[in-house]
């Protein structure tokens, strides 16, 4: 084999690599938009496209070889938007657990009468209370924590072995069926993790309630917002400590969603 023959194999090579990544970064790319944390304002669009660029790398050698292209053509456009609804549908099974911290925060706001709190939160992209984000803050530590980006990455890796580039799209039906039990599942989380502390509050305002009803002259109702709000911080302080076992469920159960959804 000659020089220029070696050449030209180099830089087939070459090529395919560049495809398989390309490939690989669709989705994986898809997906790190989509999900929580990585995917918000807080994380530059240059640093996500980076971050999706070297996981693609990292994975594309493992996984099964992309089909050959012959060009830009209508199988090419589908199977691209393919890639990419498959890694939104997989980022937003992880966004929507983080809700729930969220919809436990502005059911605890609401006990704690700071509803009003409203401000800016660059990880949700819109204004949310202020215990929302404190919520939601606190899931995003128990994520790393619990060693979610690696099981991101593994779901990621799994979805490739369960629906290669190109393969037949799964069911439907049974796709959606998962997301809709992942809700329900996120819906009955965020109000577990509120409870204890809703009934906590309830109790102390129905105090202040029937206190103002029967010593009208103190003025209780002055009182009930400063106690309310000192309450809910202690509440919440010890809620800290048990939080890793029901928001661990939580993402367990996304996984869980997530491995199943990609079936074909």
């Amino acid at each position: 084999m000659d020089a220029a023959t070696a050449m030209v194999i180099d830089g087939q090579q070459a090529f395919g690599m560049i495809g398989t990544i390309m490939w690989t970064m669709l989705r994986t790319g898809a997906m790190l938009m989509a999900m929580p944390l990585i995917g918000t304002r807080a994380v530059p669009v240059r640093v996500r496209v980076l971050l999706a660029g070297t996981l693609a790398m990292a994975i594309a050698p493992m996984l099964p070889a992309p089909p050959q292209s012959a060009g830009v053509d209508a199988a090419t456009v589908i199977g691209v938007a393919r890639e990419l609804a498959l890694g939104v549908a997989m980022g937003f099974v992880l966004r929507l657990v983080f809700e729930a911290g969220a919809l436990a925060g502005e059911l605890v706001s609401q006990g704690m009468g700071l509803a009003f709190a409203q401000m800016n939160d660059p990880l949700r992209g819109t204004s949310s209370a202020v215990v929302g984000q404190w919520f939601y803050i606190a899931f995003g530590l128990l994520f790393f924590a619990a060693d979610g980006h690696l099981a991101m990455v593994a779901l990621l890796v799994r979805s490739y072995q369960a629906l290669p580039v190109a393969a037949a799209w799964p069911d439907t039906g049974a796709s959606l069926g998962v997301v809709i039990e992942l809700f329900s599942l996120v819906l009955r989380g965020g109000l577990i993790l509120a409870l204890p502390v809703m009934v906590a509050l309830l109790a102390t305002n129905l105090a202040f309630g029937v206190l103002a009803r029967a010593a009208p002259q103190l003025n209780p109702i002055q009182l009930g917002l400063p106690v309310a709000v000192l309450s809910g911080l202690f509440l919440l302080a010890v809620l800290a400590g048990e939080l890793a076992a029901p928001v661990q469920r939580l993402f367990d159960a996304a996984f869980a969603s997530g491995a199943r959804f990609p079936a074909p």
